[in-house]
């Protein structure tokens, strides 16, 4: 396994990439609204990203049709975005967005309740969100990689959540997916070991029931086998000698 340890000059490059990827989630996050279809929010994602002069990076990457993964309910990633699908009060929906800054990528995700949701809806939104930032306590020089793994599904074990299997983080750069993958599931092995320059995107994907999915027709939407909702949320972050870099979140 190689995994990339980027230089100053990448690294600025990638925060770019990622500051103008956060100021796009922001925008779409406050188009959410009952009534708007998951067409409307591609589109919206695609003129964003675009206008910064920037590339979106999913958008026919492995033959996927759109530039923003729109994700409703059960749909747990790679939904593919339509004019008919109608956002309605009470669902929820998980954007994942990337892009392309002068050759590096970025990536992330974020799950949204549209109009007021259950109570239960909310905790998975935020209980999934949490969990990332309960794996990146070990993303640091030093740590396991599946130290991150381990936190992620030990925090989501104590709802009685199902935290999938079949789909994993990654590492990214000049490529969307680059070497290591990162499960977000326990491990019983401790991975390799973190160093600075290490740019992950870590993505926990958590379902309200089991952690089993299946693949629907279209070959890209995966959604979870029993019908359980599911919420995603995922950031591109720095490794360094001290606290990790969360490169997708909003400057303050």
């Amino acid at each position: 396994m190689a995994v990339s340890i980027k230089s100053e000059r990448e690294i600025e490059l990638m925060r770019e990439s990622c500051k103008i990827l956060a100021e796009v989630h922001a925008k779409l996050g406050e188009a959410i609204k009952p009534g708007i279809s998951t067409g409307e929010i591609d589109a919206l994602g695609e003129k964003l990203i675009r206008s910064y002069g920037c590339v979106p990076n999913f958008l026919h990457y492995n033959g996927y049709p759109a530039s923003i993964c729109v994700s409703v309910n059960d749909e747990v990633v790679h939904g593919i975005p339509s004019r008919d699908r109608i956002l309605a009060e009470g669902d929820i929906v998980s954007l994942d967005a990337g892009l392309i800054y002068k050759g590096y990528h970025s990536d992330a995700a974020r799950t949204y309740p549209v109009g007021k949701v259950s109570e239960e809806a909310a905790q998975l939104i935020e209980v999934t969100r949490q969990s990332f930032f309960e794996g990146i306590k070990y993303a640091k020089e030093g740590c396991h990689l599946y130290d991150i793994s381990n936190a992620i599904d030990a925090y989501c074990k104590r709802f009685g959540y199902g935290v999938v299997r079949d789909l994993v983080g990654h590492g990214i750069g000049t490529s969307l997916h680059e070497d290591p993958q990162i499960p977000n599931f326990r491990q019983w092995k401790r991975g390799i070991k973190l160093r600075a320059g290490m740019t992950l995107a870590i993505e926990p994907m958590i379902n309200m029931g089991t952690y089993e999915v299946v693949w629907l027709d279209d070959d890209w939407t995966v959604v979870t086998a029993d019908g359980s909702l599911s919420a995603h949320y995922e950031n591109t972050v720095l490794i360094t000698q001290g606290e990790p870099e969360i490169l997708t979140l909003p400057v303050r």
